[in-house]
């Protein structure tokens, strides 16, 4: 039964971890598209962002055990 609540917890946790981190970079790519003005300079800017992303996403989802 301690496993079971504590994979229902697990699972909770994981979720609520994983929305605030979806928030966060929607929060984060507003905020950031109305700083950039140029269409070159955006693509370059979403260039790094993809490539960044790219690398560490895996990384957080390992760490959330996705």
């Amino acid at each position: 039964m301690a496993a079971f609540v504590a994979e229902l917890l697990f699972d909770l946790v994981r979720s609520l971890v994983g929305n605030w981190l979806r928030q966060a970079a929607v929060a984060a790519c507003a905020w950031l598209d109305t700083k950039i003005h140029g269409r070159a300079a955006r693509l370059v800017v979403g260039g790094l962002l993809g490539l960044a992303a790219y690398f560490l996403i895996p990384v957080f989802a390992g760490l959330l055990g996705f």
